[in-house]
């Protein structure tokens, strides 16, 4: 139910800002998304999984935190985002 180390490391890879870079909004949003999107399949089959339904809120929540700082910090950064991640329409 988790994100798989070399799938981690793609993402990671695809969004960093440099090479050493791995706690940048960018990653830490790439990184919920991937967890977000695995859960919601999860959610899809275990409807009854309460727990894992609060976690699930939890990181939309923080990533909804991590997107609004992101907006405010580098606007053309969040567009850019947002459209590889596809989150808005």
């Amino acid at each position: 139910m988790s994100v798989t180390k070399e799938r981690k490391t793609k993402v990671i890879d695809l969004y960093r800002r440099k090479e050493t870079d791995t706690g940048s909004p960018e990653v830490q949003v790439a990184l919920l998304t991937e967890r977000i999107n695995e859960l919601h399949g999860h959610l899809r089959s275990h409807k009854k999984d309460h727990s894992s339904r609060r976690g699930l809120l939890m990181m939309v929540s923080k990533r909804s935190g991590l997107l609004s700082y992101l907006k405010k910090m580098d606007r053309s950064g969040y567009t850019a985002l947002i459209g590889k991640l596809g989150l808005r329409k």
